[in-house]
């Protein structure tokens, strides 16, 4: 009895702790933007006293500011001009064009990176591992397999930001009526956490997948 008393308790706390830290967490890695203000501007100074969380007000803010500056046209000029400083750096060019590339692709409105939960099979036949769609793997990939085929991250448990980027060919993937947020649940969990149904699959992708998993 004291058994199942304690196991009720931990199902209660367990989640609220973990979530609490995982907040803790971001927020202290975000107060890290404060640096940028002089010390005269703190909070600290100011109030005499620290608030949680007004490095995430102002890495908002920033970024927010960001946005609308460089959605006219000067700005727009300057962003070129900035990303075509950077592309004649060693180095820094390399990197900075393969995150750009990746940040343009997953959020971008229009795209479809990590916004489909499909079935692979994975990593051996008759093994089957959730994986999300990243996209078009490319005309010479496409042309080396000779088959349509689809660039999909396997997410590794339980930490999803590790994985797999395997390529398949199209008619080997199976779609799933379930969130990406489903689907990562599903992986974090080992499996405890299974999905549940969810709404259709965009158009773009659902057209070419072949039939939904039973």
């Amino acid at each position: 009895m004291l058994k199942k008393y304690l196991i009720t308790g931990l199902l209660i706390w367990l989640p609220l702790a973990i979530t609490l830290w995982v907040i803790d967490i971001i927020l202290t890695s975000l107060d890290r933007t404060l640096l940028l203000l002089p010390a005269a501007w703190h909070p600290d100074a100011l109030l005499g006293f620290h608030i949680p969380g007004f490095g995430l007000i102002l890495s908002v803010a920033i970024v927010l500011l960001t946005g609308v500056f460089a959605a006219n046209f000067i700005g727009e000029r300057l962003v070129r001009w900035w990303e075509s400083f950077l592309s004649r750096i060693p180095i820094v060019r390399s990197i900075y064009s393969s995150v750009k590339q990746v940040s343009d692709t997953m959020l971008s409105p229009k795209g479809n990176a990590f916004r489909q939960a499909v079935l692979v099979e994975f990593p051996q036949r008759g093994q089957w591992a959730i994986g999300l769609v990243i996209g078009d793997p490319g005309e010479p990939i496409e042309r080396a397999i000779g088959e349509k085929s689809i660039t999909v991250f396997v997410p590794t448990a339980p930490n999803p930001t590790s994985g797999y980027t395997i390529i398949v060919p199209l008619h080997e993937l199976r779609e799933l009526d379930i969130s990406v947020d489903d689907a990562l649940k599903f992986v974090i969990s080992l499996g405890v956490v299974t999905p549940s149904l969810s709404r259709p699959r965009p158009a773009a992708l659902t057209s070419e997948l072949p039939g939904r998993a039973s």
